[in-house]
């Protein structure tokens, strides 16, 4: 696990980038709240803001970015109000916290830009529970926020500005239909329910820290589309904070809360948080928890006790979500995970196809950004795929055959980004033979991603190896082989033993 967090692809660099401009911009955002005289409370309020518009923004282009980022206050300033004025109004307070979970996820119909909003309000008021925000900070509160949002809007748009062109969070994908039927209303429903469950479960544990039980089933949540990958996050989720808290307790305790190694503490937990979140939930948890432990310890409230009750209320709400997927109008993993990995293969068309275009001589062809836009897609595959890889699993025949799946699209991206790099040399030149190899690859794709089975029958053989010179087709040959490959575990039944397996 941890080695693959570190040999993970990252095609342009955009998690190293990622993570550098997290820790900028939300640094920036600090440092402004500051000198504009805020408090400790205010300006960590403010932090969390610029990150979650960093962490949770993805929409596929810089405009859609700008817009989603300048709506955020608009969820985010009712939702202040709203949670700071039911302060001392628990039964109230309760409900409304749960109702604006249900509508965070509900929001995921309206694609990435709803799914950011509904983040940031549910945060929002997470945070007002986290800080015990009264009404009469609010204005502070406000400036804060702005503030933040504008420090962290000038590195992402203007310093480092580039588009990710990446699939946003996740949306199921029976994002169709009416009431139950779409699986936004369905998960919704369960996370409404997943908190309930934790909110009670977290009060009995504790009258002062309970929103942690509720904070974890959100985010077990978000970006999940099925049961299998609900359950599986859950698991990682405790996972990440258990390794989390020790390690946090050895850095922070000997800092005695000190502002300056704090802030460095806090800034690699944030670096940790945007290099790791696509490659590695448990990495990604683990960061949160070492950042968790130095914002405690600036706020002068560090304890190991606290630390061992925020694991306590990690697991209650764990457990809540997946009580909630088991038991209620639970989605299934199969349809989830073979939409993401027809989106994965015609990806590599795509791919395929501006690879081509370029060794043809085309100057405005790229496959760059869809090569980005291959490895997060994998990324959900691996995602929507973990419950049947997982270690602990008892379905052998379908463990097998994900594994195969999984192994057969990583060759498939590797010999996609060996093509893309030899056609980003000026001196690569193009004959048919390329031609007739692409032409065969999206003949293999369309075959492997019709819906119905007589066109599946048509998925071409597997190619006889062959030994070539050029580097390009020595790519497009293994590609073509990959792909032929994957016909059998994708379109026999999944409960059948694989042969040779």
């Amino acid at each position: 696990m941890l080695k693959r967090m570190f040999v993970s692809p990252d095609p342009g660099r955009l998690r190293l980038r990622s993570g550098l401009r997290a820790v900028l911009g939300i640094g920036l955002a600090v440092v402004v709240c500051g000198l504009a005289g805020h408090s400790l409370v205010a300006a960590v309020t403010g932090g969390l803001a610029a990150l979650l518009a960093l962490f949770t923004v993805l929409d596929a282009t810089v405009r859609d970015q700008a817009i989603t980022t300048a709506l955020l206050p608009a969820v985010g300033f009712p939702v202040l109000a709203l949670a700071a004025g039911l302060h001392d109004h628990p039964l109230a307070r309760d409900a409304a916290f749960l109702a604006v979970m249900g509508l965070g996820v509900y929001a995921r119909r309206w694609g990435p830009r709803g799914h950011s909003l509904g983040v940031f309000a549910f945060m929002a008021f997470f945070t007002t529970q986290f800080l015990h925000t009264l009404p009469g900070q609010l204005p502070e509160l406000y400036s804060a926020v702005a503030l933040s949002l504008l420090a962290s809007s000038t590195v992402r748009f203007g310093l480092l500005c580039y588009e990710r062109r990446l699939p946003a969070a996740a949306v199921p994908t029976s994002a169709t239909g009416k009431g139950l039927a779409r699986a936004t209303t369905r998960q919704a429903i369960q996370a409404t329910v997943g908190g309930a469950i934790a909110l009670t479960a977290g009060l009995l544990l504790s009258e002062q820290r309970w929103y942690w039980a509720v904070g974890a089933t959100w985010w077990v949540f978000v970006n999940t589309a099925s049961r299998g990958e609900t359950l599986v996050r859950g698991f990682r989720r405790v996972l990440g904070t258990l390794i989390g808290i020790p390690i946090g307790l050895a850095v922070v305790v000997p800092l005695h809360g000190a502002a300056g190694p704090s802030a460095v503490v806090v800034a690699f937990g944030v670096f940790g948080i945007f290099y790791t979140a696509a490659v590695s939930y448990t990495w990604m948890v683990f960061s949160v928890t070492v950042m968790a432990g130095a914002l405690y310890g600036l706020l002068g409230v560090l304890d190991p006790a606290l630390l061992m009750l925020r694991l306590t209320e990690t697991g209650a709400g764990a457990l809540g979500a997946m009580l909630a997927v088991l038991l209620v109008l639970p989605v299934t993993t199969h349809a989830t995970t073979d939409a993401w990995i027809q989106r994965a293969l015609r990806c590599v068309h795509a791919c395929t196809a501006e690879a081509a275009a370029r060794l043809s001589g085309s100057t405005t062809a790229d496959p760059a950004p869809r090569i980005a836009e291959l490895e997060a897609l994998l990324g959900r595959v691996r995602l929507s795929l973990a419950p049947l890889v997982h270690p602990l699993s008892p379905l052998r025949a379908r463990k097998a055959r994900a594994g195969q799946v999984l192994a057969l699209l990583d060759t498939c991206a590797h010999e996609v980004r060996g093509l893309a790099s030899v056609a980003a040399d000026p001196e690569a030149s193009h004959d048919a033979r390329l031609a007739a190899a692409c032409w065969r690859v999206e003949a293999s794709v369309e075959a492997l991603t019709a819906s119905d089975l007589p066109q599946r029958a048509g998925v071409p053989s597997i190619p006889p190896h062959q030994t070539v010179a050029e580097p390009a087709l020595a790519h497009l040959h293994g590609l073509e082989r990959a792909l032929a490959e994957l016909a059998a575990p994708l379109h026999s039944d999944p409960r059948a033993p694989l042969i040779g397996v």
